[in-house]
């Protein structure tokens, strides 16, 4: 399975579940999916699964990384044999009803120290796969704020930036959420929408020199002439959040003296 099939088979039992999560746990040495030759990640059934176990342990048991990634290991040495269902109902049954966890904290994070935030973005490689886009999610202006947990001030002033921009039925997808949580994460570094329009110029910049590149492949008279456009356009995407990424710590870096 792709990325994005793992998240639609957990996402009705961890709704707050994102690629970014997956990818911080896969650098945690707790999952491990398989690499194609060209570096997609490629999950099998045991991968989710034991992204179940994790999930439910941080949800219903608050436990640190470090431990459920000893219980794993025992798992996989064959010294316990501790499923998911088990998991679960042992939380139940020492911790009786779950409590309600605060909305300003992701789970994920709880092993980074300090304080905790509703996002937690991990800068690394970027897989074309993941770039794919979903014409078929739509989130209505009220979905928007309640999932992103802003509120109708902020919107506007995120949507006269640029920074977001409602479909022509006035319906937002699901990049609207993430970055409208991004933007109010920054928000508390004294980061207004309007300081972010730097962020959305430098993407669009990058955005048409994709698109210039992958021009000529889509007016190719081959049948599968846009597919392989629209591949071109995710393979230069990827590279070039890659590169960004790379060279913003590069540059942070020297920022500090480091």
């Amino acid at each position: 399975m792709s990325i994005g099939s793992v998240l639609d088979l957990l996402r009705p039992d961890f709704p707050d579940i994102t690629i970014s999560k997956i990818r911080f746990l896969e650098s945690e040495g707790l999952i491990s999916p398989e690499r194609t030759p060209s570096g997609y990640r490629r999950f099998h059934v045991a991968d989710v699964e034991r992204l179940r176990f994790v999930l439910t342990a941080q949800r219903d048991q608050y436990l640190p990384l470090k431990v459920i990634k000893e219980q794993l290991e025992a798992i996989d040495s064959g010294a316990a044999t501790l499923g998911v269902r088990e998991a679960r109902a042992r939380a139940n049954a020492v911790g009786g009803a779950r409590p309600p966890v605060p909305e300003t904290t992701d789970p994920v994070a709880s092993n980074g120290g300090g304080r905790l935030r509703r996002l937690n973005v991990v800068p690394g490689e970027v897989s074309p796969e993941e770039l794919r886009f979903d014409h078929e999610i739509r989130i209505t202006r009220a979905d928007l704020l309640e999932q992103a947990g802003i509120d109708e001030k902020f919107l506007t002033e995120l949507i006269r930036a640029g920074l977001i921009t409602p479909g022509a039925a006035g319906y937002f997808d699901g990049d609207a959420v993430t970055l409208a949580r991004t933007a109010q994460a920054l928000s508390e570094f004294g980061l207004e929408a309007r300081h972010l329009r730097a962020f959305k110029l430098a993407a669009d910049r990058e955005a048409a020199m994709v698109a210039q590149i992958a021009a000529p492949i889509a007016k190719s008279r081959d049948a599968d002439a846009r597919a392989r456009a629209e591949e071109t356009v995710r393979e230069l995407a990827a590279l070039s959040l890659t590169l960004h990424t790379c060279l913003v710590k590069t540059s942070v870096r020297a920022s500090l003296g480091g």
